[in-house]
Protein backbone atom coordinates (compact mmCIF):
# COMPACT_ATOMS: atom_id res chain seq x y z
CA UNK A 1 0.00 0.00 0.00
CA UNK A 2 2.92 2.23 0.87
CA UNK A 3 4.49 2.33 -2.39
CA UNK A 4 1.07 3.25 -4.05
CA UNK A 5 0.81 6.08 -1.98
CA UNK A 6 4.39 6.99 -2.50
CA UNK A 7 3.40 7.03 -6.13
CA UNK A 8 0.92 9.33 -6.06
CA UNK A 9 2.39 11.27 -4.16
CA UNK A 10 5.35 12.37 -6.26
CA UNK A 11 2.84 12.45 -9.44
CA UNK A 12 1.10 15.20 -7.56
CA UNK A 13 4.54 16.95 -6.53
CA UNK A 14 5.38 16.88 -10.55
CA UNK A 15 1.93 17.92 -11.41
CA UNK A 16 2.15 20.59 -9.24
CA UNK A 17 5.42 21.34 -11.18
CA UNK A 18 3.68 21.23 -14.58
CA UNK A 19 1.00 23.68 -13.04
CA UNK A 20 3.79 26.60 -11.96
CA UNK A 21 5.75 26.29 -15.46
CA UNK A 22 2.25 26.54 -17.29
CA UNK A 23 -0.83 27.63 -15.17
CA UNK A 24 -3.13 28.07 -18.89
CA UNK A 25 -3.48 24.59 -19.46
CA UNK A 26 -6.16 22.75 -21.33
CA UNK A 27 -9.56 22.23 -20.11
CA UNK A 28 -9.00 18.83 -21.25
CA UNK A 29 -5.49 18.31 -19.58
CA UNK A 30 -6.82 19.66 -16.15
CA UNK A 31 -9.76 17.38 -16.61
CA UNK A 32 -7.52 14.65 -16.86
CA UNK A 33 -5.47 15.46 -13.66
CA UNK A 34 -8.82 16.02 -11.75
CA UNK A 35 -10.39 12.69 -12.90
CA UNK A 36 -7.02 10.80 -11.88
CA UNK A 37 -6.16 11.96 -8.46
CA UNK A 38 -9.83 11.78 -7.78
CA UNK A 39 -10.12 8.50 -8.82
CA UNK A 40 -6.49 7.52 -6.60
CA UNK A 41 -7.07 9.51 -3.89
CA UNK A 42 -10.77 7.80 -4.00
CA UNK A 43 -8.65 4.60 -3.31
CA UNK A 44 -6.66 5.41 -0.72
CA UNK A 45 -9.16 7.05 1.63
CA UNK A 46 -10.84 4.47 4.01
CA UNK A 47 -14.29 3.91 3.60
CA UNK A 48 -17.12 5.74 6.08
CA UNK A 49 -17.90 2.06 6.80
CA UNK A 50 -14.56 1.31 7.67
CA UNK A 51 -14.20 4.64 9.34
CA UNK A 52 -16.89 3.93 11.61
CA UNK A 53 -15.67 0.40 12.31
CA UNK A 54 -12.02 1.42 13.42
CA UNK A 55 -13.44 4.28 15.51
CA UNK A 56 -15.49 2.15 17.11
CA UNK A 57 -13.05 -0.15 18.13
CA UNK A 58 -10.74 2.88 20.01
CA UNK A 59 -13.94 3.80 22.01
CA UNK A 60 -15.05 0.47 23.25
CA UNK A 61 -13.59 0.12 26.57
CA UNK A 62 -14.36 -2.56 29.76
CA UNK A 63 -15.76 -0.51 32.64
CA UNK A 64 -13.77 0.02 35.81
CA UNK A 65 -16.33 -1.87 37.70
CA UNK A 66 -17.30 -5.16 35.78
CA UNK A 67 -20.51 -7.37 36.58
CA UNK A 68 -19.38 -10.51 37.41
CA UNK A 69 -22.94 -12.24 38.17
CA UNK A 70 -25.59 -12.01 35.74
CA UNK A 71 -29.15 -13.50 36.09
CA UNK A 72 -31.32 -13.48 33.44
CA UNK A 73 -35.26 -14.67 33.40
CA UNK A 74 -37.66 -15.84 32.79
CA UNK A 75 -39.05 -16.31 28.62
CA UNK A 76 -36.88 -19.67 27.28
CA UNK A 77 -37.85 -21.42 24.45
CA UNK A 78 -36.38 -23.12 21.08
CA UNK A 79 -36.49 -20.95 17.91
CA UNK A 80 -37.29 -23.12 14.48
CA UNK A 81 -36.11 -20.76 12.07
CA UNK A 82 -37.39 -20.88 8.57
CA UNK A 83 -38.20 -18.68 5.23
CA UNK A 84 -41.70 -17.56 6.00
CA UNK A 85 -41.91 -16.62 1.84
CA UNK A 86 -41.30 -20.23 0.58
CA UNK A 87 -43.67 -21.33 3.45
CA UNK A 88 -46.19 -18.93 2.56
CA UNK A 89 -45.70 -20.06 -0.84
CA UNK A 90 -45.88 -23.36 -0.01
CA UNK A 91 -49.20 -22.93 1.86
CA UNK A 92 -50.79 -21.58 -1.28
CA UNK A 93 -49.25 -23.05 -4.43
CA UNK A 94 -48.38 -26.53 -3.92
CA UNK A 95 -47.69 -29.14 -1.07
CA UNK A 96 -44.18 -28.23 -0.68
CA UNK A 97 -41.70 -31.00 0.72
CA UNK A 98 -40.98 -31.53 4.52
CA UNK A 99 -37.76 -30.94 6.01
CA UNK A 100 -35.89 -30.43 9.24
CA UNK A 101 -35.06 -26.32 10.17
CA UNK A 102 -31.94 -24.71 12.47
CA UNK A 103 -32.87 -25.26 16.33
CA UNK A 104 -31.41 -21.87 17.65
CA UNK A 105 -32.00 -20.63 21.31
CA UNK A 106 -35.02 -18.64 21.25
CA UNK A 107 -36.85 -15.93 24.02
CA UNK A 108 -35.89 -12.60 25.02
CA UNK A 109 -34.02 -14.48 28.43
CA UNK A 110 -32.62 -16.98 27.08
CA UNK A 111 -30.94 -15.06 23.70
CA UNK A 112 -29.64 -12.60 26.26
CA UNK A 113 -27.86 -15.21 28.49
CA UNK A 114 -26.46 -16.83 25.97
CA UNK A 115 -25.15 -13.63 24.45
CA UNK A 116 -23.52 -12.69 27.99
CA UNK A 117 -22.16 -16.28 28.36
CA UNK A 118 -19.50 -15.72 25.27
CA UNK A 119 -17.77 -13.98 27.94
CA UNK A 120 -15.60 -16.21 29.50
CA UNK A 121 -15.31 -14.16 32.71
CA UNK A 122 -18.98 -14.04 33.62
CA UNK A 123 -21.19 -16.50 35.19
CA UNK A 124 -24.76 -16.64 34.20
CA UNK A 125 -27.74 -17.62 35.25
CA UNK A 126 -30.60 -18.56 33.53
CA UNK A 127 -34.58 -18.91 34.65
CA UNK A 128 -37.02 -20.58 32.12
CA UNK A 129 -39.08 -23.05 30.79
CA UNK A 130 -36.23 -24.74 29.63
CA UNK A 131 -36.02 -28.42 27.68
CA UNK A 132 -34.00 -31.02 26.89
CA UNK A 133 -33.09 -29.70 23.56
CA UNK A 134 -32.56 -25.79 24.39
CA UNK A 135 -30.42 -27.38 27.61
CA UNK A 136 -28.56 -28.66 24.95
CA UNK A 137 -28.24 -25.80 22.80
CA UNK A 138 -27.12 -23.52 25.68
CA UNK A 139 -23.87 -21.64 26.07
CA UNK A 140 -21.85 -24.01 28.70
CA UNK A 141 -21.09 -21.13 31.00
CA UNK A 142 -25.17 -20.77 31.67
CA UNK A 143 -26.54 -22.32 34.51
CA UNK A 144 -29.86 -23.64 35.05
CA UNK A 145 -31.40 -24.25 38.58
CA UNK A 146 -33.03 -28.29 37.94
CA UNK A 147 -36.20 -26.31 39.29
CA UNK A 148 -36.07 -24.37 35.58
CA UNK A 149 -36.36 -27.73 33.85
CA UNK A 150 -39.23 -29.47 32.35
CA UNK A 151 -39.92 -32.21 30.07
CA UNK A 152 -40.74 -30.92 26.92
CA UNK A 153 -39.44 -27.54 24.98
CA UNK A 154 -41.65 -24.62 24.23
CA UNK A 155 -41.11 -24.17 20.18
CA UNK A 156 -41.44 -21.02 18.38
CA UNK A 157 -41.71 -20.90 14.53
CA UNK A 158 -39.58 -18.19 13.44
CA UNK A 159 -40.65 -17.22 9.58
CA UNK A 160 -37.52 -15.11 8.24
CA UNK A 161 -37.50 -12.79 5.17
CA UNK A 162 -35.24 -10.86 3.40
CA UNK A 163 -35.69 -6.94 2.02
CA UNK A 164 -37.05 -7.31 -1.45
CA UNK A 165 -38.89 -10.45 -1.33
CA UNK A 166 -42.28 -10.62 -2.15
CA UNK A 167 -45.19 -12.36 -1.40
CA UNK A 168 -47.80 -12.46 -4.47
CA UNK A 169 -48.30 -8.08 -4.27
CA UNK A 170 -46.50 -7.44 -0.74
CA UNK A 171 -42.63 -6.68 -1.15
CA UNK A 172 -40.68 -6.67 2.65
CA UNK A 173 -39.06 -3.18 2.60
CA UNK A 174 -36.69 -4.31 5.39
CA UNK A 175 -35.55 -8.06 6.11
CA UNK A 176 -37.62 -9.08 9.37
CA UNK A 177 -39.46 -12.23 10.39
CA UNK A 178 -42.67 -13.06 11.58
CA UNK A 179 -42.93 -15.37 15.01
CA UNK A 180 -45.73 -17.86 15.94
CA UNK A 181 -46.07 -19.95 19.21
CA UNK A 182 -48.24 -21.82 21.04
CA UNK A 183 -46.55 -21.31 24.48
CA UNK A 184 -48.56 -21.63 27.54
CA UNK A 185 -44.81 -21.77 29.77
CA UNK A 186 -43.70 -18.66 28.85
CA UNK A 187 -47.59 -16.98 28.59
CA UNK A 188 -48.13 -17.40 32.43
CA UNK A 189 -44.56 -16.76 33.42
CA UNK A 190 -44.44 -20.00 35.01
CA UNK A 191 -40.98 -19.54 36.50
CA UNK A 192 -41.13 -16.07 37.71
CA UNK A 193 -41.22 -17.63 41.17
CA UNK A 194 -38.03 -20.22 41.02
CA UNK A 195 -36.13 -17.56 39.13
CA UNK A 196 -36.51 -14.75 42.16
CA UNK A 197 -35.79 -17.32 44.60
CA UNK A 198 -32.89 -18.85 42.45
CA UNK A 199 -31.44 -15.55 43.24
CA UNK A 200 -30.51 -15.91 47.00
CA UNK A 201 -28.53 -18.53 46.26
CA UNK A 202 -26.93 -17.02 42.89
CA UNK A 203 -26.09 -13.83 44.58
CA UNK A 204 -26.41 -11.79 41.00
CA UNK A 205 -24.82 -7.93 40.70
CA UNK A 206 -27.61 -7.66 37.75
CA UNK A 207 -30.92 -8.83 37.19
CA UNK A 208 -31.93 -9.15 33.11
CA UNK A 209 -36.00 -9.55 33.28
CA UNK A 210 -37.97 -10.47 30.10
CA UNK A 211 -41.34 -11.99 28.76
CA UNK A 212 -43.73 -9.84 30.11
CA UNK A 213 -44.91 -9.61 26.41
CA UNK A 214 -45.76 -13.23 26.26
CA UNK A 215 -48.87 -12.57 28.86
CA UNK A 216 -51.05 -11.02 26.30
CA UNK A 217 -52.51 -14.10 25.09
CA UNK A 218 -54.30 -14.55 29.07
CA UNK A 219 -57.15 -13.23 29.74
CA UNK A 220 -57.69 -9.59 31.50
CA UNK A 221 -58.08 -10.99 35.24
CA UNK A 222 -55.24 -13.17 34.99
CA UNK A 223 -52.87 -11.04 33.18
CA UNK A 224 -53.58 -8.31 35.69
CA UNK A 225 -53.30 -10.93 39.06
CA UNK A 226 -49.79 -12.11 37.63
CA UNK A 227 -48.41 -8.77 36.91
CA UNK A 228 -49.17 -7.63 40.46
CA UNK A 229 -47.08 -10.84 41.25
CA UNK A 230 -44.40 -9.38 39.19
CA UNK A 231 -43.87 -6.98 40.74
CA UNK A 232 -44.44 -7.97 44.12
CA UNK A 233 -41.21 -10.60 42.81
CA UNK A 234 -39.13 -7.87 41.75
CA UNK A 235 -39.91 -5.78 45.03
CA UNK A 236 -37.98 -8.71 46.66
CA UNK A 237 -34.88 -8.32 44.38
CA UNK A 238 -32.22 -6.47 46.96
CA UNK A 239 -32.31 -2.55 46.02
CA UNK A 240 -28.52 -3.45 45.24
CA UNK A 241 -29.13 -4.87 42.57
CA UNK A 242 -29.69 -2.91 39.23
CA UNK A 243 -32.57 -4.73 37.28
CA UNK A 244 -32.57 -4.25 33.31
CA UNK A 245 -36.27 -5.15 31.91
CA UNK A 246 -36.66 -6.06 27.84
CA UNK A 247 -39.21 -5.11 26.43
CA UNK A 248 -40.92 -6.71 23.23
CA UNK A 249 -43.72 -6.84 20.37
CA UNK A 250 -47.09 -6.17 21.72
CA UNK A 251 -50.34 -5.18 20.65
CA UNK A 252 -52.32 -4.96 23.48
CA UNK A 253 -52.20 -1.04 24.56
CA UNK A 254 -54.00 -2.20 28.16
CA UNK A 255 -51.37 -4.46 28.83
CA UNK A 256 -48.74 -1.71 28.10
CA UNK A 257 -50.06 0.72 30.20
CA UNK A 258 -50.64 -1.59 32.77
CA UNK A 259 -46.80 -2.23 32.61
CA UNK A 260 -45.88 1.40 33.20
CA UNK A 261 -48.37 2.59 35.15
CA UNK A 262 -49.02 -0.33 37.67
CA UNK A 263 -45.31 -0.05 39.28
CA UNK A 264 -42.73 -2.15 37.06
CA UNK A 265 -41.24 0.61 35.43
CA UNK A 266 -40.56 2.42 38.65
CA UNK A 267 -38.64 -0.78 40.13
CA UNK A 268 -36.16 -1.08 37.42
CA UNK A 269 -33.08 0.37 36.38
CA UNK A 270 -32.76 0.10 32.91
CA UNK A 271 -35.03 -0.40 29.77
CA UNK A 272 -34.11 -2.09 26.35
CA UNK A 273 -36.62 -1.37 23.05
CA UNK A 274 -37.07 -0.74 19.50
CA UNK A 275 -39.11 1.52 17.14
CA UNK A 276 -41.94 -0.18 17.57
CA UNK A 277 -42.32 -0.90 21.53
CA UNK A 278 -41.44 2.69 21.95
CA UNK A 279 -44.42 4.15 19.65
CA UNK A 280 -46.65 1.67 20.79
CA UNK A 281 -45.67 2.56 24.65
CA UNK A 282 -46.13 6.50 24.20
CA UNK A 283 -49.30 5.83 22.14
CA UNK A 284 -50.29 3.57 25.04
CA UNK A 285 -49.63 6.05 27.64
CA UNK A 286 -50.70 9.08 25.51
CA UNK A 287 -46.76 10.55 25.57
CA UNK A 288 -45.39 12.41 23.46
CA UNK A 289 -45.91 12.21 19.46
CA UNK A 290 -48.59 9.75 20.59
CA UNK A 291 -50.44 10.94 17.19
CA UNK A 292 -47.83 9.44 15.12
CA UNK A 293 -49.61 6.56 13.22
CA UNK A 294 -46.49 4.45 12.67
CA UNK A 295 -42.83 5.69 11.53
CA UNK A 296 -42.68 6.48 7.89
CA UNK A 297 -39.18 5.07 7.16
CA UNK A 298 -36.65 5.93 9.64
CA UNK A 299 -37.67 6.94 12.90
CA UNK A 300 -37.19 10.67 13.82
CA UNK A 301 -34.34 11.24 15.93
CA UNK A 302 -36.01 13.81 17.30
CA UNK A 303 -38.76 12.56 17.85
CA UNK A 304 -37.58 9.27 19.49
CA UNK A 305 -35.63 11.58 21.56
CA UNK A 306 -38.26 13.58 22.86
CA UNK A 307 -40.10 10.13 23.83
CA UNK A 308 -37.25 8.60 25.66
CA UNK A 309 -36.61 12.32 27.43
CA UNK A 310 -40.46 11.93 28.81
CA UNK A 311 -40.15 8.23 29.58
CA UNK A 312 -37.31 9.47 31.98
CA UNK A 313 -39.05 12.77 33.31
CA UNK A 314 -42.96 11.04 33.75
CA UNK A 315 -41.48 7.60 34.93
CA UNK A 316 -37.97 7.48 36.17
CA UNK A 317 -36.07 8.77 38.95
CA UNK A 318 -36.37 12.73 39.60
CA UNK A 319 -36.34 15.28 42.64
CA UNK A 320 -40.59 14.09 42.24
CA UNK A 321 -40.66 10.67 41.84
CA UNK A 322 -39.43 7.35 43.55
CA UNK A 323 -38.24 5.57 40.88
CA UNK A 324 -35.31 3.63 39.75
CA UNK A 325 -35.31 3.67 36.30
CA UNK A 326 -32.29 6.20 35.55
CA UNK A 327 -31.30 4.43 31.74
CA UNK A 328 -32.96 3.73 28.25
CA UNK A 329 -31.28 1.62 25.45
CA UNK A 330 -33.35 2.21 22.31
CA UNK A 331 -32.30 0.60 18.94
CA UNK A 332 -33.42 0.82 15.40
CA UNK A 333 -31.69 -0.36 12.13
CA UNK A 334 -30.40 2.69 11.47
CA UNK A 335 -29.15 3.97 15.08
CA UNK A 336 -29.00 3.32 18.18
CA UNK A 337 -29.60 5.79 21.60
CA UNK A 338 -28.48 5.22 25.36
CA UNK A 339 -30.58 7.89 27.50
CA UNK A 340 -29.82 8.13 31.22
CA UNK A 341 -30.62 10.09 34.14
CA UNK A 342 -27.04 11.82 35.01
CA UNK A 343 -25.37 10.75 37.84
CA UNK A 344 -26.48 7.08 37.83
CA UNK A 345 -24.07 5.55 34.49
CA UNK A 346 -20.97 5.35 33.55
CA UNK A 347 -19.18 4.11 30.09
CA UNK A 348 -22.16 5.22 28.05
CA UNK A 349 -20.20 5.98 24.95
CA UNK A 350 -18.65 2.64 24.57
CA UNK A 351 -21.68 0.52 25.89
CA UNK A 352 -23.56 2.37 22.55
CA UNK A 353 -20.69 1.83 20.43
CA UNK A 354 -20.45 -1.97 21.38
CA UNK A 355 -24.64 -2.37 20.93
CA UNK A 356 -24.16 -1.36 17.50
CA UNK A 357 -21.19 -3.12 16.39
CA UNK A 358 -22.73 -6.99 17.90
CA UNK A 359 -25.82 -5.41 15.20
CA UNK A 360 -23.70 -5.42 12.40
CA UNK A 361 -21.63 -8.26 13.35
CA UNK A 362 -24.45 -11.17 14.39
CA UNK A 363 -26.84 -10.00 11.43
CA UNK A 364 -24.10 -10.72 9.47
CA UNK A 365 -22.64 -13.82 11.28
CA UNK A 366 -19.04 -12.38 11.51
CA UNK A 367 -16.92 -11.92 14.52
CA UNK A 368 -15.42 -8.11 13.23
CA UNK A 369 -17.34 -5.76 11.22
CA UNK A 370 -17.03 -6.22 7.40
CA UNK A 371 -17.01 -3.50 5.83
CA UNK A 372 -17.81 -4.85 2.53
CA UNK A 373 -21.48 -6.46 3.79
CA UNK A 374 -22.30 -3.68 5.21
CA UNK A 375 -23.67 -0.18 4.94
CA UNK A 376 -24.87 3.24 6.31
CA UNK A 377 -28.66 3.76 6.71
CA UNK A 378 -28.87 6.47 8.99
CA UNK A 379 -29.28 10.11 8.13
CA UNK A 380 -26.28 12.58 7.22
CA UNK A 381 -27.94 15.28 9.74
CA UNK A 382 -30.59 14.89 12.52
CA UNK A 383 -32.07 17.48 15.23
CA UNK A 384 -32.22 16.51 18.89
CA UNK A 385 -36.01 17.18 19.42
CA UNK A 386 -38.98 18.08 17.90
CA UNK A 387 -40.58 20.17 21.59
CA UNK A 388 -37.89 22.44 21.88
CA UNK A 389 -35.35 24.28 20.86
CA UNK A 390 -32.71 21.42 19.45
CA UNK A 391 -29.05 21.22 18.15
CA UNK A 392 -28.44 19.90 14.82
CA UNK A 393 -25.83 16.67 14.80
CA UNK A 394 -23.70 15.75 11.70
CA UNK A 395 -23.09 12.22 11.07
CA UNK A 396 -18.93 11.88 11.67
CA UNK A 397 -17.78 8.44 11.05
CA UNK A 398 -14.14 9.35 12.70
CA UNK A 399 -16.61 10.07 15.78
CA UNK A 400 -19.50 8.01 15.22
CA UNK A 401 -20.53 8.58 18.90
CA UNK A 402 -22.77 11.83 19.45
CA UNK A 403 -23.49 13.20 22.60
CA UNK A 404 -26.36 15.80 23.57
CA UNK A 405 -28.07 17.00 27.34
CA UNK A 406 -31.21 18.23 28.00
CA UNK A 407 -32.65 19.04 31.52
CA UNK A 408 -30.93 16.37 33.60
CA UNK A 409 -30.39 13.78 31.13
CA UNK A 410 -28.16 12.64 28.95
CA UNK A 411 -28.06 11.18 25.06
CA UNK A 412 -25.18 8.70 23.72
CA UNK A 413 -26.35 8.44 19.90
CA UNK A 414 -24.51 6.19 17.42
CA UNK A 415 -25.50 5.25 13.72
CA UNK A 416 -25.19 1.17 12.70
CA UNK A 417 -23.72 -0.49 10.25
CA UNK A 418 -26.52 -2.79 8.45
CA UNK A 419 -25.72 -5.55 7.36
CA UNK A 420 -26.25 -5.40 3.56
CA UNK A 421 -27.53 -9.92 3.34
CA UNK A 422 -28.55 -10.36 6.98
CA UNK A 423 -28.67 -14.18 7.92
CA UNK A 424 -30.86 -14.17 10.86
CA UNK A 425 -32.64 -11.12 12.58
CA UNK A 426 -34.33 -13.07 15.37
CA UNK A 427 -32.75 -12.38 18.70
CA UNK A 428 -30.69 -9.03 17.42
CA UNK A 429 -32.51 -6.98 19.72
CA UNK A 430 -31.69 -9.03 22.68
CA UNK A 431 -27.92 -9.14 21.69
CA UNK A 432 -27.82 -5.61 21.38
CA UNK A 433 -29.21 -4.72 25.25
CA UNK A 434 -26.67 -7.58 26.52
CA UNK A 435 -24.05 -5.97 24.43
CA UNK A 436 -25.16 -2.89 25.71
CA UNK A 437 -25.24 -4.02 29.49
CA UNK A 438 -21.75 -5.73 29.42
CA UNK A 439 -20.33 -2.11 28.86
CA UNK A 440 -22.18 -0.11 30.99
CA UNK A 441 -21.06 0.43 34.56
CA UNK A 442 -23.89 2.00 37.49
CA UNK A 443 -22.73 3.52 40.05
CA UNK A 444 -23.86 2.42 43.49
CA UNK A 445 -26.82 4.64 45.21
Amino acid sequence: MWHKSVFVALLALATGYIFLLDPELPDPVLEYFSGFFLCHLRDELPSPESSMAAAWDALITRPAKQWNRVAVGVNACVDVVLSGVKLLQALGLDSGIGQDHSLYVGGNAALIGQKLATNPDLKVLLCGPIGPKLHELLDENVIVPPESMQEIDEFHLILEYQAGEEWGKVGAPNANRFIFSHDLSNGAMNMLEVFVSSLEEFHPDLVVLSGLHMMEGQTKEIRQKRLLEAVASISDIPSDVPVHLELASMTDPDLMSEIIHQQVFPLVDSIGLNEQELLFLTQAASGPHASVASWNGIPDVGVVSDILFWILKEHGRTAQKASDLTRIHFHTLAYHILATVDGYWANQVAAVAAGARAAGMQACATQTIDASRVFLKAPLEFETSKMEEASRVSLNPGEPVSEWHRDGITFHYTPVLVCKDPLRTVGLGDAISAEGLLYSEVFPH
